[in-house]
């Protein structure tokens, strides 16, 4: 008995290249792009234990639950960690950055999350980039929410590692992931002797077995359905245009946003300047005496579908995610995610205005 999905020929390492090259006219690079056989924290590990040791100096960006997760692999790796920290409902500054060198000129190495699609903001990676740029350390963007939502340029923004992922606002699958790597990346990985190696964290094995070796031969068989399944994602970007598909996820926060507000309930915007809001993703604030997981399951038992969620940890109790990316960035998606919010709400005792939130969504698409 045969299968589609199981009976297909091995994948050749020029199908593999092929994908690798598309993932890099994506990010507008000229840097090598390797695309690592598993969910982005792997390339997200890898990248920093390949660059971090106990000479490194590292500026560690806090602006959600993944920038502390980076100073905790940071730390391991034996490198001195500063931590930059600001409140989760706002994204942090290149003057604040600007500010943390000024105080520590011995920072060598800078890790930033652009889109914190768990927190709704995002970060201005372009003037952060200058800065980190003027200051020779090596730059470090987890771009995993933000590719496909808005404009990832690691070669205009002087990015030395970029690690992407295929299932937010790309709309692909979960089990593959992809790094640009700039030349001086790889030298600093070259040049550390903690770097892994002969491991499936080992950026530098893909380096000198399959980059240096002209992408000839594999390092192991590859995921193929999940290679299959981004080179699929990939191919509907190009087909809608990435332009198109960056100004469907800004239409989709900017609709939420402004649904939210004309739902009323109390539900209000997480992130309060609107410019620092992600486009992926819309983090709202539950009234006081809500809990929020308890609002969600309730809008989810009348469509288990829509892309919503309560937050995890200490803003678990008041923070709801409306997940607009990907296939879900749509003004109908987002309409019926607000109305189930507003007859959770109002069965809850709240009064909403479900015809004006419908009308600010409308409004609200660009």
């Amino acid at each position: 008995m045969t299968h589609p999905l199981l009976d297909l020929p091995p994948m050749s390492a020029a199908h593999f290249a092929s994908i690798e090259d598309r993932v890099a006219k994506l990010l507008d690079t000229e840097q090598d792009v390797v695309i690592m056989q598993g969910e982005a924290l792997l390339p997200l590990e890898g990248a920093i234990r390949g660059t971090a040791g106990p000479g490194t100096v590292a500026l560690n960006v806090i602006t959600g639950p993944y920038g502390q997760t980076f100073g905790n692999w940071l730390r391991d790796c034996g490198a001195t960690v500063i931590d930059l920290s600001v409140p989760f409902h706002t994204a942090v500054s290149a003057a604040q950055i600007r500010e943390a060198f000024t105080e520590h000129p011995e920072i060598d190495f800078v890790s930033l999350v652009h889109a914190e699609a768990a927190t709704g903001n995002t970060n201005p990676v372009a003037e952060i980039g200058e800065v980190v740029r003027e200051q020779g350390a090596l730059f470090y963007l987890d771009a995993v929410a933000s590719i496909g939502a808005e404009p990832v340029l690691p070669d205009a923004w002087g990015v030395d590692l970029c690690v992407v992922g295929a299932q937010k606002a790309m709309g692909g699958p979960a089990g593959v992931s992809a790094v640009s790597v700039s030349e001086r990346a790889w030298a600093r990985m070259a040049s550390n002797p903690g770097a892994p190696r002969r491991s499936y964290l080992s950026l530098l094995d893909w380096k000198e077995r399959w980059v240096d070796g002209g992408r000839k031969a594999l390092l192991h068989a590859p995921a193929q359905l999940e290679m299959l399944a981004l080179e699929a994602c990939v191919e509907r970007i190009e087909t809608e245009g990435l332009e198109a598909v960056m100004a469907r996820h800004a239409s989709a926060a900017a609709a939420t946003r402004a649904g939210a507000e004309a739902l009323g309930g109390g539900l209000e915007p997480y992130v309060h300047e609107a410019h620092e809001a992600a486009p992926v993703a819309t983090t709202l604030r539950t009234p006081p005496g809500v809990v929020a997981s308890d609002l969600v399951a309730h809008a989810l038992s009348t469509d288990p579908a829509l892309p919503l969620a309560a937050s995890g940890g200490a803003l678990a109790a008041s923070m709801i995610r409306v997940n607009h990316y990907g296939p879900n960035a749509t003004p109908e998606t987002i309409n019926s995610s607000l109305t189930a919010l507003g007859v959770a709400l109002r069965e809850n005792g709240a009064t909403v205005d479900l015809e004006g939130a419908r009308g600010a969504v409308e409004g609200g698409w660009a």
